[in-house]
């Protein structure tokens, strides 16, 4: 699907990507941030259902998994009303849950389209959730079909392995798995996530160049090089997304860059329609 000239919020540039998007292709990560749901903490820019459909048209993407984020806490109601106004055939989500989740409101959860959890565990200082909470909710969302989604850095990753690899659910490793810029690849965790993915255990998103990168746009050669090497071992479990609207970095991103970099990173047609389309089916249970 061709996007369109379009100017977006929270995105530089208006240009569509050079890349035409295969018919369904899925948007794995992004973030609805709507001032009208009660938040606390670090909020984006107003970035809403409304305004993500713009950044749909410019891509062309059909498809869309929302994440939760921080500053909603355990309050999912943004992102479950946000897959309603979508329409749970192209939207799913991920939420953020404690383990004093009750088991209706788990079921209410799967019925308004959350299959996965997020875990952002960089600084104890901010994060909602811990460490010590993903084998109890593993074993909770497990029935479900769930995934436990990492946002955690690398050196977590290791430390933590024997944990990860003997979770009941599969774990969804997010923006490449984060490893140090300097080290990519040769950090230890990327070891971790290829163990993993290569056990039918695991998933990447290849997404977030901007954030593992000092080479920067348009190439994010360093970044580039961690996002080949995960698609050449294991295309069968990457998905891709665009983290729109990009609450880390001061100045966003142009998206149809971020795209077009599937162009590299997958060049191979029928390998970058897995990661955009077939994928995302599987993991998210999207209609085929």
């Amino acid at each position: 699907m061709q996007g369109t000239t379009q100017a977006v919020p929270n995105s530089t540039g208006s240009a569509p990507p050079k890349l035409a998007a295969p018919a369904k292709t899925a948007d794995c990560h992004i973030h609805i941030y709507d001032a009208r749901y009660p938040y606390s903490g670090n909020f984006v820019q107003n970035s809403t259902v409304a305004d993500y459909r713009l950044l749909q048209k410019r891509i062309g993407v059909e498809r869309v998994v929302i994440v939760t984020p921080r500053c909603y806490g355990t309050d999912n109601t943004v992102t479950t009303d946000a897959i309603k106004e979508l329409g749970i055939n192209n939207a799913r989500g991920v939420g953020v849950l404690r383990p004093t989740v009750t088991d209706a409101e788990l079921r209410q959860l799967n019925d308004a389209g959350i299959r996965g959890i997020r875990f952002t565990v960089g600084d104890p200082k901010t994060a909602v959730v811990s460490i010590d909470m993903i084998e109890p909710l593993a074993k909770r969302i497990a029935e479900y079909g769930w995934h436990i989604q990492l946002n955690m850095p690398c050196d977590k990753i290791v430390e933590h392995a024997a944990m990860l690899r003997r979770l009941p659910t599969p774990v969804v490793f997010d923006h490449l798995g984060h490893p140090t810029i300097e080290e990519g690849v040769r950090h230890p965790s990327h070891a971790v996530i290829l163990g993993m993915l290569e056990a039918r255990r695991a998933w990447v998103k290849v997404s977030g160049a901007y954030m593992n990168t000092h080479v920067g746009p348009p190439s994010y050669a360093d970044a580039t090089l961690v996002a080949q090497a995960l698609v050449k071992a294991a295309p069968e479990r990457c998905v891709w997304g665009s983290d729109w609207p990009h609450p880390s970095p001061k100045v966003p991103p142009d998206d149809a860059i971020l795209f077009d970099l599937m162009s590299v990173w997958a060049p191979d047609a029928a390998v970058r329609n897995r990661i955009l389309v077939t994928n995302p089916q599987s993991l998210y249970g999207f209609p085929p």
